[in-house]
């Protein structure tokens, strides 16, 4: 999608800046940070399960009939016995459940179906240069590479240098299968593959945030506000991310959306027993989730530099990083410098690095509440925030 509007931003040094203006999100648009209807008051519960159902319905149906899935296929093709078969039960699935949609319609049963463009969709008379503009950053993001391989050799390599990380044998067990789960479903897949990570990545906060909420309501214990106050600001910016990942369309299919979605909530629900078990082990768990992160983007990043510095910053990006109020920005990060971190966001490239470097701020954050050295962390920062308590500095 092609936004009418595409405001121009100045960087910190007063550099014209003009954002991408392309949206290859499922939902384009809609929903997006910093756009129209921002902030507003959602509809009640049936009304937005009722209004979500009917656009991943049809979602669900394109998928089928136009075999969306043979797009993964192409990328990751079947490999030794097992994977062919895999793939051709898969296929098979498909093509029935098409044929049965299919014949549905024909009897006007269900709506008809009008197949997917190539490229971008819904242009408008007289935006055929915008949309040009669009098809070719679209062409270009296809392009972006990233190996499994350079990913675990980075991983290894940190390890070398000390900067490996100890924990118990279920979470590592658990860490290990996830991170396989992600080759094997996203290989050749880079955006998708980050959306994915984006997606689960503001889970663990938002049950850190929820048992902690969970033991003040109780009155067990009441020293986590300041806590709950950092790992807000650390959804806060996963959500950032995922609004990047989305833009640049990691959401497109719908298989991705499903897994991500539900894979989301159980995770929650894993966190929070972690957290009940022990803090410190479900802090571990998301180190090591945080740290396989910033290997991913640091790999990705250096394999696509060329590509990723030849293409604008997403919009949502622009606004996030370079804007005069960085809401909670600085709360989330532990390092201690002597001025706030403040990135230049003019093109992607920059804007993977931001997102690189606030994935290592994590890691560094949740070693921190590891050791309990958060308490010391949080106790210096609110002796330097500025007097407006909001823990930002003007740029």
């Amino acid at each position: 999608m092609f936004h009418d509007e595409c405001d121009v931003m100045y960087d910190r040094e007063g550099n014209l800046i003009k954002p991408m203006c392309c949206d290859y999100g499922f939902r384009s648009g809609t929903g997006r940070m910093y756009q129209d209807g921002f902030g507003e008051i959602p509809m009640n519960a049936w009304e937005l399960g009722v209004e979500n159902f009917k656009a991943e319905y049809k979602a669900l149906r394109k998928s089928l009939r136009f075999d969306e899935y043979n797009r993964i296929s192409q990328q990751n093709p079947a490999e030794g016995p097992l994977g062919k078969l895999a793939y051709w039960i898969g296929s098979s699935i498909v093509t029935a459940l098409s044929f049965i949609d299919k014949s549905l319609e024909e009897r006007e049963l269900v709506d008809k179906l009008i197949p997917n463009q190539n490229g971008v969709e819904q242009c408008e008379e007289g935006e055929e240069s915008a949309a040009q503009e669009c098809n070719e950053i679209l062409a270009q993001l296809k392009e972006l590479k990233l190996s499994n391989e350079a990913v675990w050799e980075r991983e290894r390599a940190r390890e070398k240098r000390g900067g490996g990380i100890q924990s118990p044998l279920a979470i590592k067990a658990a860490y290990y299968l996830l991170c396989y789960a992600l080759d094997v479903l996203f290989n050749n897949r880079p955006i998708p593959r980050f959306w994915f990570l984006e997606v689960v990545a503001r889970m663990p906060y938002f049950s850190y945030i929820s048992m902690l909420h969970l033991y003040e309501s109780l009155g067990w214990w009441r020293a986590g506000a300041e806590l709950r106050k950092v790992h807000f600001a650390e959804e806060w910016n996963e959500l950032h991310h995922l609004q990047i990942m989305e833009t640049l369309g990691g959401d497109q299919l719908w298989i991705d959306r499903f897994l991500a979605q539900h894979a989301a909530v159980f995770y929650y629900w894993v966190l929070l027993f972690f957290y009940f078990v022990s803090p410190q082990v479900a802090y571990n768990f998301s180190e090591l989730i945080e740290a396989h992160a910033v290997d991913t983007y640091g790999e990705f990043v250096d394999a696509n530099e060329a590509i990723l510095k030849s293409l604008p910053p997403p919009s949502v990006a622009v606004q996030y990083y370079l804007s005069n109020d960085i809401y909670m920005f600085d709360t989330f990060q532990t390092s201690k410098r002597s001025e706030p971190r403040r990135p230049s966001c003019s093109n992607l490239y920059e804007t993977f690095c931001n997102i690189r470097d606030d994935e290592g701020e994590h890691v560094k954050t949740m070693q921190a509440c590891q050791d309990l050295s958060i308490a010391a962390e949080l106790d210096d920062r609110r002796k330097r925030t500025p007097a407006d308590g909001n823990g930002s500095v003007e740029v």
